[in-house]
């Protein structure tokens, strides 16, 4: 391959793909602990049910029920908001709602956005109205472990958005660390107009993506269009990006060093290209 040849095929490389990404906060975080506990302590004959465990989730509410032994019954609700080291503890008083014999459930449940994150049961034996010795523990937790990569906690909020030159797609794809709240995707045209909304609800994991459709009679302007995100009222989980639309398609976007690429592969064209015109030149 020929200098030409070659400086061509950077030229071209650089333009084949746009892909930008935008990151607020962000860093990888080794977790030392994964699940949930669930534990209930009795005395015997005591009126007292203490509740109490870990979790890994410590930024999610976690719901406590109590059900009779015939499972009909829903005698009692408490919700609870993890410690910092995720560490929760509730009591139970029996009272005369309670007038079957037997075990009752005790249940344990994080949810993110209706999903269920961990959910963990314990029974405790009531006689009587009178709660039989119990010491009972329910328990997916992993301490002390480096977990891998993928089991890493992920703190922030990232925005990326890919397409390929000349495509009607643009992709995005990000993540946060906030499950619970939706993310906001507005797509605003050079003019300062709101072209397109969206709203995405992340997975139990954080990650988010949408597909957005250019083309059509908003995006008749060309120039940058400006696709934002955010997340609730977080200052710190917002993010934007702009992408290239000329005629209703993306163009790539160049970065500073792609910018110097592209400026000394044309140079270099031009150079060649020089030399090869003076080089069949004929000679007197």
């Amino acid at each position: 391959m020929n200098l030409k040849d070659s400086t061509t095929s950077i030229v071209l490389g650089v333009m084949v793909f746009s892909l930008i990404t935008i990151s607020s906060i962000q860093q990888d975080v080794f977790a030392d602990m994964m699940g949930m506990s669930l534990t209930a302590k009795a005395a015997e004959g005591s009126d007292t049910i203490l509740v109490r465990g870990q979790t890994s989730s410590q930024v999610t509410d976690l719901t406590l029920t109590v059900i009779s032994p015939d499972g009909f019954n829903r005698l009692a609700v408490a919700q609870l908001t993890p410690d910092s080291e995720g560490n929760y503890s509730t009591e139970f008083k029996i009272s005369p709602l309670w007038k079957q014999n037997g075990f009752y459930t005790i249940t344990g449940m994080q949810s993110v956005n209706k999903n269920s994150l961990y959910t963990m049961q314990v029974e405790v034996e009531v006689i009587n109205g009178m709660a039989m010795e119990t010491m009972t523990t329910e328990s997916n937790l992993v301490t002390g472990l480096l977990m891998p990569k993928e089991s890493q906690i992920f703190t922030g909020f990232t925005l990326r958005a890919n397409a390929m030159e000349g495509s009607t797609i643009i992709g995005i794809t990000g993540q946060s660390d906030r499950t619970n709240l939706d993310v906001i995707l507005k797509v605003i045209a050079p003019n300062g107009n709101v072209v397109s909304v969206s709203q995405i609800t992340p997975n139990l994991d954080g990650k988010f993506a949408k597909d957005i459709t250019t083309g059509g009679p908003l995006w008749t302007q060309d120039g940058d269009y400006t696709v934002s995100a955010h997340q609730g009222d977080l200052a710190d989980h917002n993010a934007s990006i702009v992408v290239g639309i000329i005629d209703g398609v993306v163009i790539p976007e160049f970065g500073a060093i792609a910018a110097l690429i592209l400026a000394v592969a044309i140079i270099s064209i031009i150079a060649v290209s020089a030399k090869s015109r003076l080089s069949i030149m004929p000679r007197y």
